[in-house]
């Protein structure tokens, strides 16, 4: 088995883009400052790094799985254009409640649920006591303590400075 890495799980809307509700289409995505900048860092350290989003919009029509696809391949290739990368993007369409039944179930990779960071943890040889997530809802943070990694909420600012004080936070003990 390939050498454990740690890795730092992001949250996509509100965290990596502005939320603005459903961002569906490329045209709508707006970069949080320093997201760029935070990647780079973490994969310069050798960690990996994985995006982990719920996009219920799909269940509830606002948009399909192509637009979602369509706006991860924007986001990807602009870290590739700011000389970086995701390892992996994981998205969860479903939704109890959603409009689409073919979408609307309740799912174990829907955050708080732990499944997609899970999911991460099967596929990469990846280190659950030294990473983390930093996510914007607290549905984020229980998903990454049911994973059995750290969280952090961020609220606004620099991805990369937030992500810096959260790492000096994280080796420091606190969760």
């Amino acid at each position: 088995m390939a050498d454990q890495k740690p890795a730092l799980f992001l949250d996509r809307d509100g965290v990596i883009n502005v939320d603005q509700g459903y961002v569906a289409r490329v045209e709508d995505w707006q970069w949080i400052e320093g997201a760029h900048e935070c990647v780079a860092r973490f994969k310069a350290r050798g960690w990996y790094v994985f995006v982990v989003t719920n996009q219920s919009g799909i269940a509830f029509d606002h948009y399909t799985e192509a637009d979602m696809n369509a706006v991860h391949k924007h986001m990807s290739q602009g870290f590739a254009a700011a000389g970086t990368a995701v390892d992996a993007i994981y998205s969860c369409p479903f939704h109890p409640e959603g409009s689409n039944p073919r979408f609307r179930k309740d799912s174990f990779d829907r955050k708080p649920k732990p499944g997609m960071l899970l999911q991460a943890m099967a596929e990469f040889p990846l280190k659950r006591e030294a990473s983390f997530l930093i996510g914007d809802k607290q549905t984020d943070i229980d998903a990454a303590h049911a994973a059995g990694v750290g969280g952090f909420l961020f609220t606004g600012g620099r991805l990369d400075h937030f992500a810096e004080w959260a790492l000096a936070s994280f080796e420091d003990g606190s969760r």
